[in-house]
């Protein structure tokens, strides 16, 4: 009751900066886990007691937390009806003073029965709001369970219509909001059953004119029904806008690198900025609304008390300072859930639009085909895989079925490949082998465990170790074996933390080589019975791949049934069978001699690759076959690690947060946002001359009431017009406060906006995606509706508690001896609670970010999740993110509560000693009266100093949202995008000669060199193929063209043009590129092909064609307006390419860069690609990165680099036939690959 078991916790916090270690663990009956599984119970025994339909969600929440419900609302109604009684103890004091006492000491009865009412209220007001607070919590831990666990199990078409920033919002917005409605559920009957009792004590005080009082009240709450019903229209609608806003943000943000690259920044900006308009339009009705309503709930106790004393003149009802200050105190003390029910409106409005949200989501489709695998039963089952399907569609309702007539079955221990042209359908056959696939006619199954490679790498963030456990306890002689066969040992030995170096978020500071590789561990180390790998040696280079497919496939996975998706046709001939794709259909499956001899399409697919390795002679390298040690591979770290690692810090920090008492810094930050100090100031002005009006009306009552000089009317016209003057300044301040919250809502997010766009790329590589969306999300939720409206708030109850204790003082001057230290006191308390509650708060916001983080990695990693079968051990870690950030707010709210109990204990002293002090000072024909006023004050100290302090803690909560998002708002930015001064020509460049001269490059200061002294001159037109060892700069070296690493020395020039000297934005529009991930955005074919909407229809349809892409797009019904949903995934990796090259061309850039574009497609494909290129592309400069050789063999020169150097520079052939080449060796590693095909194809 009194909360003691937190003294060793805030003593911890006085003492030193709390850290998440010291906070207290919750109980288990308050864990996430315990919370779900009581809810699971109870959802399946109600759908077996109706078996009709589903049970609802809330009726299944009501009935786990009845007991916890019915508790606090006995708190509740004690606390109501102590508080009720109070202005009884008034009347008595009243007539003790004017000498009516019913015994010698019953002044000292009086006072003690008014302390322990006092202490009463406060305990039972205490107990009910953590008990619902408690509730809150434990509703919110069971929904965030519930929105993770729902994920994972959420159906593609389900996908279609919860992105994955709309799922996090879900958490982070939703699930907080339902969270805090039971905190504000008993006030709806408490705040009803107050006003009846109350209006039982104003009957006995004022008798039929309480008829008056109950119109007002009444006539206040008709009108604000219309009020709520418009917030709860603005709300939904705000709602809506916000998670189009989110949703365009989430995408932007996790594709930082692609609007970089083609320079689409401000284009995307603008997009969301246009969101954001439409936000701020619903913004804004719903603060408004939300001020007319605190306005209307402000000026309705005065305007009953008023309108109540004229009706008392007209009826002839004799008013005395008994009645009238028991009827004002009684007034006063419902004056606060009078005001407190927009709140209550605002909350359960909130709730609801949040409730219908989660449940619409919770009852959206999951995967019908999960369960596809089945036990292994004895050695009667020879195959691992089974398939008979004759369709197979992701799209449930359309007649078009992605895969036709799909029979296979794969025998134990089998290796199956699967090949075939773009589009055909390979990744299609592996999802439906995973349970992936909606919609199956016929049966899938697979026998045993299923470890499974994805053909775009997903990396969870934690250690490298992590990764290649996934969930299995370590065995470190597998372990190591491991690390080997997936050629990783050379790799860690360069990292300073080996393999518990921590991995970033979609695995930003690794190679595409790296990231594969580790997905391979991962795989490897499960020791499953069947591998999935689809195309997982297109991100590595051909020594790397050799070295891989012996190693790993034929080696390491011998006895186990592999089905590999893959462009080399390198590897086909060792493989027991091959599937050859094509259209949605298995066109034939056998053999490599048997489909080389008898099929047409396999041969063209054979010889496409033939042509692209070349001549008879080059065949001749396949002897000198060159198995280089794995050393020779090392990836470094391409982004930002390679200082990180050699410095000794991990590249991912922990999130950062302020520490210690801020003071008013973070209040200065909102406030000097769009007129903030004017509309606060005027805000506060009107307030105080409120509550002046307020303490002038009561005066003007306590010294005339008794003097019958002063006519009836004139006092009652004087208190009517004092009236109307606070009705005007409360209606003012209302409008004040709506200005402030939409102009530093509008302020903060256009600088946090641009500091975001603005920011380099090293910012994004360094911070996990969920700390950014977290700011963007919740905290600008916090700032745009809750801030202004808090500090407002805050601030009155402010004003209110210090007008209080200043009546007090004023009528009985003695109790100044005990008013100062009280407020010293109160002082000296919150002092000793804050230095625990901001770390608490600080915290809750860390622990959030982490929770949405960790939500959002599982997401992008579901498939791989369910294919591991890990769902639990993911959902298992989400309790542990669930509770950190429950026993945060848990210790938060209880200090709260700590804190207000011994507050009102201060306040019932102060008040009880006043009661006593007043009978004793008073005398004279209007003592009464200023008796009357001094309690009808004080009776209301406790609940305005608990309003006080509640406020006050709610604004320190809220202000810390301010506190993060300021921390994104001043990333130091990029280079300016334009340089007014040197501005290159509009069809700059001309001829597109690229000349580097003394190069250098490092990430950040004392690191190493990346980039060591490169030195070369490009001519206009020439084709330049970069080459070299993975991890030797290639990739730097084309950062360094589009600037998104700025070089240490050296220079740069680009047809006579230094591109350190020119704006950011005319050089990267200038380029041209096609990345090395290919990234599509929601929206449609045109928009991902011509964002800018600078082509015609005809010019995108043409490019098209050059892309081999019109046909598929023409077969779609919506054509360029066909649907691309976010990051592509309705498109094949290959298409996705297609799609970038199509961006290129469109472009038509003098300077084309290609890294390593071709990675994920099939040879004939490339081929076409590479025609393509050369002939639309004939007279520009093209710089290719790439991992095949033969995609550089027909380039005017090589560029090889090794360790940051360049090592070579001249024409292919000159290279090759120079002995030791670095160019040569590439080259032999290539060939001697190829060369089983290429002899077996001429046979």
């Amino acid at each position: 009751m009194s909360f003691w078991w937190l003294n060793p916790l805030m003593k911890k916090g006085k003492e030193k900066i709390l850290e998440n270690e010291d906070i207290p663990q919750l109980r288990e009956a308050d864990r996430a886990q315990t919370l779900h599984s009581i809810y699971r119970e109870q959802m399946q025994k109600r759908k077996e007691r109706y078996l009709s339909g589903d049970p609802s969600i809330l009726s299944i929440i009501f009935l786990c937390q009845r007991k916890a419900i019915l508790i606090s609302g006995f708190f509740a109604l004690l606390k109501v009806l102590t508080m009720t009684i109070s202005p009884l103890f008034l009347i008595a004091f009243i007539k003790v003073v004017d000498g009516d006492a019913a015994f010698k000491y019953e002044v000292y009865a009086l006072t003690a029965g008014l302390f322990v009412v006092k202490i009463v209220e406060s305990l039972s007001e205490r107990q009910w709001f953590f008990r619902t607070r408690l509730i809150g919590l434990q509703v919110r831990s069971l929904i965030s369970a519930e929105v993770y666990q729902k994920q994972l199990r959420l159906s593609n078409a389900a996908k279609m219509t919860h992105s994955p920033g709309e799922i996090v919002n879900y958490v982070t917005v939703d699930a907080y909001r339902i969270g805090e409605f039971p905190f504000w559920f008993h006030q709806i009957w408490s705040t009803n059953l107050q006003l009846c009792l109350s209006l039982i004590i104003i009957y006995f005080a004022v008798g039929v004119a309480t008829v008056a009082a109950i119109s007002v009240l009444i006539l206040t709450v008709v009108v604000s029904s219309p009020l709520a019903k418009l917030q709860h229209e603005y709300q939904t609608k705000f709602m809506i806008a916000q998670n189009k806003r989110l949703k365009a943000m989430t995408e932007a943000l996790s594709n930082m690198k692609i609007l970089k690259l083609y320079s689409w920044e401000t284009n995307f900006k603008k997009v969301v900025e246009g969101f954001r308009a439409e936000e701020l339009k619903w913004i804004s009705e719903v603060l408004s609304q939300k001020g007319y309503c605190n306005a209307l709930f402000w000026i309705s106790p005065i305007l009953a008390a008023a309108v109540t004393f004229w009706t008392c003149y007209f009826l002839g009802f004799t008013l005395s300072p008994t009645n009238v200050f028991t009827f004002l105190a009684t007034l006063r003390i419902l004056q606060e859930p009078i005001r407190l029910i927009p709140d209550v409106f605002g909350a359960f409005i909130e709730a609801k639009v949040s409730f219908s949200r989660i449940v619409k989501f919770l009852d959206a489709p999951e995967l019908e085909n999960r369960h596809t695998r089945k036990e292994r039963c004895g050695k009667e089952v020879g195959h691992s895989i089974f398939i008979r399907a004759s369709e197979i569609s992701w799209d449930t309702n359309s007649a078009k079925a992605t895969l036709r007539n799909i029979n296979i079955v794969v025998n134990r221990g089998q290796k199956v490949a699967v090949c075939g042209e773009v589009g055909s359908g390979k990744s299609t056959l592996l999802a439906a082998i995973l349970g992936e696939v909606p919609r199956i006619t016929g049966i899938v199954q697979v026998y045993g465990t299923i470890a499974y490679v994805s053909q775009s790498a997903w990396i969870e963030t934690g250690t490298i170790q992590d990764n290649i456990l996934f969930g299995i306890p370590m065995d470190h002689v597998r372990y190591q074996e491991t690390l080997e066969k997936c050629s990783l040992v050379k790799d860690l030995e360069i990292l300073p933390f080996r393999d518990l170096t921590q991995i970033g978020e979609r695995g930003v500071n690794l190679s595409g080589g790296q990231k594969q590789r580790i997905q391979l561990a991962r795989a490897l180390y499960q020791n499953a019975d069947v591998y999935l790998l689809d195309d997982p040696f297109s991100a590595v280079d051909a020594h790397t791949a050799t070295s891989l497919f012996n190693d790993y496939v034929m080696g390491a996975l011998a006895e186990k049934t592999v089905l590999l998706v893959t462009h080399q046709v390198d590897f086909l001939p060792t493989f027991n069978s091959i599937l050859l794709m094509s259209s949605g259909k298995i066109s034939r499956a056998a053999p490599y001699e048997e489909l080389l001899a008898s099929c047409q399409e396999f041969q063209e697919l054979v010889n496409a690759h033939n042509k692209t390795v070349g001549s008879q002679r080059q065949v001749e390298y396949a002897s000198t076959r060159n198995r280089k040690s794995s050393a020779e591979e090392i990836e470094n770290v391409r982004t930002d690690v390679q200082l990180i690692e050699f410095s000794g810090d991990q590249l991912i920090k922990k999130e950062e947060r302020e520490t210690g008492d801020s003071g008013f810094k973070p209040y200065i930050q909102y406030l000097k946002h769009g007129k903030g100090f004017l509309h606060f100031s005027l805000s506060g002005v009107f307030l105080f001359l409120f509550i002046a009006g307020q303490l002038l009306q009561n005066f003007w009552l306590a010294l005339n009431l008794q003097d019958y000089s002063v006519s009836r009317v004139k006092l009652f016209t004087v208190y009517s017009v004092i009236f109307c003057i606070m009705a005007f300044f409360v209606l003012l301040r209302s409008f004040r406060i709506v200005d402030l919250g939409c102009g530093a809502s509008e302020s903060i997010f256009s600088t946090l906006l641009n500091s975001l766009f603005r920011a380099p790329m090293l910012f994004y590589d360094s911070t996990p995606l969920g700390r950014i969306l977290s700011r963007v999300s919740t905290d600008m939720n916090i700032i745009d509706l809750e801030v202004a409206l808090k500090l407002a708030l805050a601030v009155g109850a402010t004003l209110n508690t210090f007008s209080i204790f200043l009546v007090m003082i004023i009528l009985t001057w003695p109790l100044v001896f005990l008013i100062v230290p009280t407020v010293y006191v109160t002082f000296c308390f919150q002092s000793y609670y804050f230095a625990s509650s901001k770390e608490l708060m600080r915290m809750n916001g860390t622990t959030k970010s982490a929770l949405a983080s960790h939500l959002s990695e599982s997401i992008a990693g579901a498939v791989t999740i369910r294919a591991f079968g890990e769902e639990a051990r993911f959902f298992s870690k989400n309790f542990e993110f669930i509770d950190a950030n429950s026993s945060a707010d848990f210790n938060s709210f209880s200090t709260n509560e700590w804190l207000i109990e011994r507050l009102e204990l201060l306040c019932a002293i102060v008040l009880s000693a006043s009661a006593l002090a007043i009978t004793w000072i008073q005398s004279g024909a209007s003592s009464s009266g200023f008796i009357g006023m001094t309690l009808s004050y004080g009776l209301s100290l406790n609940v305005f100093l608990v309003i006080f302090v509640q406020f006050q803690c709610m604004l320190a909560n809220s202000i810390i949202s301010v506190e993060r998002v300021e921390q994104y708002m001043h990333i130091p930015s990029e280079a300016a995008e334009v340089i007014e001064d040197n501005r290159p020509a509009h069809n700059w460049p001309i001829v597109g000669k690229v000349e580097i001269h003394g190069l250098e490059v490092r990430y950040r200061p004392n690191s190493p060199l990346v980039l060591r002294g490169i030195n070369c001159i490009i001519e206009g037109g020439y084709k330049i193929g970069i080459v070299g060892r993975t991890g030797s700069g290639k990739t730097t070296l084309i950062s360094i063209l589009f600037r998104v690493v700025e070089p240490t020395g050296g220079k740069v020039i680009v047809d006579g043009y230094d591109i350190c000297t020119i704006g950011l934005h005319d050089l990267r529009s200038r380029f041209g590129i096609i990345p090395q991930d290919p990234t599509l955005f929601g929206g449609s074919v045109r928009f991902n092909l011509d964002p800018l909407a600078e082509h015609t229809d005809h010019e995108i349809w043409e490019v098209l064609e050059k892309c081999q892409l019109r046909e598929v797009i023409g077969e779609e019904e919506g054509g360029l307006d066909s649907l691309v949903v976010q990051d592509g995934t309705n498109w094949s990796m290959g298409q996705r390419q297609l799609f970038c090259l199509g961006r290129a061309l469109l472009k038509k850039s003098r300077i084309l860069v290609l890294d390593e574009a071709t990675a994920s497609m099939d040879n004939a494909t490339d081929s076409i690609l590479q025609k393509t290129i050369r002939t639309e592309f004939a007279d520009c400069t093209v710089i290719t990165v790439a991992h095949r050789i033969p995609t550089v063999m027909d380039c005017t020169k090589v560029l090889a680099l090794s360790d940051g150097k360049v090592v070579e520079y001249d024409e292919p052939m000159k290279l090759m036939n120079n002995e030791g080449s670095l160019f040569g060796q590439l080259v032999k590693e290539y060939w001697s690959r190829s060369a089983n095909a290429s002899m077996q194809s001429e046979d």
